[in-house]
Formats: structure tokens, sequence, C-alpha cells
């Protein structure tokens, strides 16, 4: 019996040699093709733009790569011979090709391929940041034969393309660019590092060998040529990778959350505060706030840092019943907001609640299964209670229902503040910054979670796929096999290694022009 290393050598090497003989195009481009680059990108043109941002600033970085980088980094510098050291910082005069005008003194970096951010040849002017000295640098740069402005994300697109990054340190890079809180910046930077990436490609690596085994199994086993518990090893590999799969599902959004900022939702009845809460959290007036009833009709949004995650704060319609057209769509619209929430802060007006403390929880829990009929007792952790006002309480009173609403069980947690003297704002923050922190998770803490919609719709693929192995695993072994690689084709989507040309667009165009 020869062992597996054996048969699957023989049949790799039969197949190279067969696509050495071949005449077809494509299979020439695969074979010339090495660890993901492709040599075509050579002929790639040659592209720049402005890669430190617009505007006035005290050193702009204009970047260019592709094969005439080394042409203009001669004719823009007034090189005749050898090209500077690679990856050493030069000052130089900057001047116009055609005109030999001097339009600037800078730094300019070599970058020669392959050690370069795209792979390819790539050089970096380091100018002033005045918008003339940027544009007359981009126009004459434009002069050099075979030179274009580079499109949207094309730099990084281009990295990708030379195996520099995968698809998932690709979206960790866009990411970075665009984190606006610490939180999203360490999630990014994690998520940039490969972390990610490398946890997709060991379960493709896995699931290779499985699909090897099985179509060798498959091919060879009436010829006695497998050895045995082969499939036993197999069976044992996917049901192991599909509960990583489902347990790596089973984040709770944790990851998008995070990168898309929390929903956040203020709620209540009429006149609670609730506008009043939104101006006392964002620090300005951007709700109208009014002692009549029914003063907000439409949802405000704004967007806040809460201990370093993001919050998308929503102020609402007051809900109650109206016979005003314009009013009951804002109350509609607040239902609906309240329905897609991940934290809901229900407002209350504290004058308003009994005297008595257990009649208050009545009350309270009575307005919470109003306002969130589908709030679970676990799921309790998804709203906070405000009750607002307090400063037009007897202190005794403040001080009571603070100790007594804390230890009812089935409440949400119970913040008592003002936002007339923003007294018991400082605590409330407090909750609210452990709410948001417990629903993002620690991005430094734990296994890499997934942050985009794409990568939780392939993985479910992924988890049905390898349901079918395991369903048809008696019954047709060749339609297990297929469930294999179905498996491992959703896997390779994410990455960008199988099948990626359809995802390509979208992720890049959110690049800026010069990145």
């Amino acid at each position: 019996m020869l062992p597996l290393r054996s048969v699957y050598g023989g049949i790799f090497r039969a197949a190279i040699r067969k696509l050495q003989t071949s005449r077809s195009p494509c299979l020439h481009r695969l074979l010339s093709t090495r660890d993901g680059l492709q040599v075509g990108l050579a002929d790639a043109d040659t592209i720049f733009a402005l890669s430190s941002g617009h505007g006035r600033c005290g050193v702009a970085v204009v970047r260019v790569s592709g094969p005439a980088s080394a042409t203009a980094l001669r004719r823009m510098v007034g090189l005749t011979h050898r090209l500077p050291p690679p990856r050493t910082a030069l000052l130089r005069s900057i001047t116009d090709p055609c005109s030999k005008e001097v339009l600037d003194r800078g730094l300019v970096l070599w970058f020669p391929a392959p050690h370069s951010f795209t792979g390819e040849d790539s050089v970096e002017f380091h100018i002033h940041g005045g918008p003339a000295v940027t544009t007359a640098v981009l126009q004459a740069l434009g002069s050099v034969p075979g030179m274009r402005p580079a499109e949207a994300g094309e730099f990084t697109r281009r990295a990708f393309q030379a195996g520099k990054l995968d698809l998932t340190e690709v979206e960790g890079l866009g990411d970075l660019i665009h984190a606006e809180t610490e939180a999203q910046r360490r999630q990014a930077l994690r998520q940039m590092s490969g972390e990610l990436g490398r946890l997709y490609q060991d379960w493709s690596h896995k699931l290779k060998r499985c699909l090897a085994h099985v179509e060798a199994f498959i091919d060879f086993s009436e010829d006695e040529l497998i050895e045995d518990g082969v499939l036993e090893r197999v069976d044992r590999s996917v049901c192991d990778l599909q509960a990583e799969v489902k347990q790596h599902l089973k984040d709770e959004r944790r990851g998008e959350r995070l990168r898309c900022g929390v929903q956040v939702v203020i709620a209540g009845a009429t006149n609670a505060g609730k506008s009043s809460l939104l101006n006392t959290l964002c620090q300005r007036p951007a709700a109208i706030v009014s002692p009549i009833a029914g003063t907000t009709r439409d949802v405000v949004e704004t967007a806040l840092d809460i201990g370093g995650f993001p919050v998308l704060l929503s102020d609402t319609a007051g809900l109650r019943d109206s016979s005003d057209l314009v009013e009951q769509e804002g109350v509609r619209r607040a239902r609906e907001r309240v329905h897609q929430a991940d934290l809901t802060l229900l407002v209350v007006d504290s004058t308003r609640l009994p005297s008595d403390v257990q009649q208050a929880a009545d009350f309270l829990s009575d307005h919470l299964r109003t306002v969130l009929p589908s709030l679970k007792q676990p799921e309790t952790e998804k709203c906070l209670l405000v009750l607002n006002k307090t400063d037009l309480l007897p202190e005794a009173q403040t001080q009571k229902l603070q100790q007594e609403l804390r230890r009812v069980s089935g409440l949400p947690a119970v913040c008592l503040i003002s936002c007339q003297t923003n007294e018991g704002l400082k605590d409330f923050l407090t909750v609210l910054q452990s709410s948001v922190k417990t629903l993002c998770g620690d991005p430094l803490c734990g296994a890499p979670t997934l942050t985009q919609a794409r990568h939780r719709a392939h993985l479910q693929q992924c988890a049905a796929a390898l349901a079918q192995y395991q369903r048809y695993r008696d019954a047709d072994l060749a339609l297990a096999a297929e469930g294999v690689r179905l498996a491992l084709t959703s896997l390779g989507r994410i990455t960008g290694r199988v099948g990626a040309e359809e995802i390509l667009d979208i992720i890049f165009k959110d690049f800026c022009i010069g990145k």
C-alpha cells in the first residue's frame, strides 16, 4: 500500500507536466504566476497621485508606482547615472521635465520592486504641501510618457494583485484610514496585520487536505493504494472545522458594530427630556428643546466617541398616540429605530413615578414592555433606564429610588440624572461606556472578530457546505467532496484567493485616490 504523499506527489507531477506541454494561453498565465503574483503586472501603466490628502499642509507626499517609475525619478530630479540607494531619502530640486523649471525642493525616495507597497518599482516625492506646489508636480508627472493619474484605491489594488495583501488586510487598511476612535484603530490595525486572514488561511489549508484525501479515496481506493482510516480522519477534521466556524459566527456582530458604530437610540414618552439628553451628550444644541409636547418629529442623529468606541446616537419622537399625521410618521420612525437599535436609552420623567418603590418598579416594567415589547429577560443589557429631571425631586426621594431600584430584578440598569444640572451624568456615562464596550468587545483580546457583512455571508455558506459533506458522506462521496470544495471556495472569497474578481470593485472604490 502506497502512502498518500506518494500518490499525491505522482498526481501533482503528472498534472504539472501536462500543463507545461499545453499551448493554452490561460494555462500559460497560470504557470507564470508565483505565490499569487502575476507576471503580467509588469506591463501595467505607471500611476501617480497625491497620497497625503488635499489641502494646505507642511509636507505632501506624491506616490508613483509602475515600470516607468525610474524614468519619472530621473526626469523629475535630473539624474543621469545611477538611481539613488533604495529606501534612502535624498534632498533634491524637483523640476519640470519639459521646461526644466524648478518646481520645489524636497525629498525623494526610491523603492525598487518587489520591495515596495505595491510590489512594483515605486517613487515618493516629499514636497511642500501648498496647492500650487502639488498641482505643479502632478502636472509635471503627467507629462512623462507612460504615466497617468491613479484611480481610487489603485495602489492598494496593485498591492493585492501582487500578493502583498489579502482582501482581509486590504479591508483592514481601509478601516484604519477611516478609523475615528481608538477602538476602531486597534481593530483595524489587528486585521491589517493579517491575523484574521491567517485564521481563514489555516482553515483553507485544512480543507485542502480534506479535499485531497477524499478525492484520492474516490480515485484510488479500489486499487488499494490508500491507507486505512483516511475518511475517518477527514470526518473528524470537517466536524472540528464546522464547530470552529459556527463558534466564530457567534460573535453577536461585535466587530461589525465596532467598525460601523453602535446604534444607540434615545426613546421614551413626550417631554421626558430625550432631546435634552442628546444635547447634553454631544455638548451642543443638536436638537430643539421646548416645553411643547411632540417637538421632535424626525430622527436626529449625531456621531459620538464614548470611551474610544464609536456611537451613532439618535433622538426620536416621543412615543404616544396622536391624530397628527406628521407626528404619527415620527412615532413610526421612532419605533423602527428602537427595533434596529443595539442599545436603547429609555428616558423617563422621574416626577411621574409613584412614590412607592415597588409601584415605581411596576410602572417602569410596564413602560419598558410598551416601548420594547420584544425585549427578553436575558437581553436587558441592550437597554438602559434613564430617569431624568431628578432636580425636581426631593434629594431623599432621589437617593431612595437609586438604592431600591437597583435591587429590583428584571429591570435594566437604572441611572438617575438631571440634564438641567448635570447631576448623575458622570455615573450615567460610566454605565453607558460599559454597555457600549460590552456590545463591541475588546478588539485586542481573544480571536479576531468578523468586521464585514460579506465575511459573515461567506462563512455561513462555508458552514452549510460542510453540512453537505456530512449529509452525503455515506450516500454519495462525490457530492460530499463537492461540499468540501464549496466550503473551500467560500473561505477563498473572503481572503481573495478564490473567485474574488466580482467583489474587488466594491472594496477598492471606498479608498481615496492616492491609496
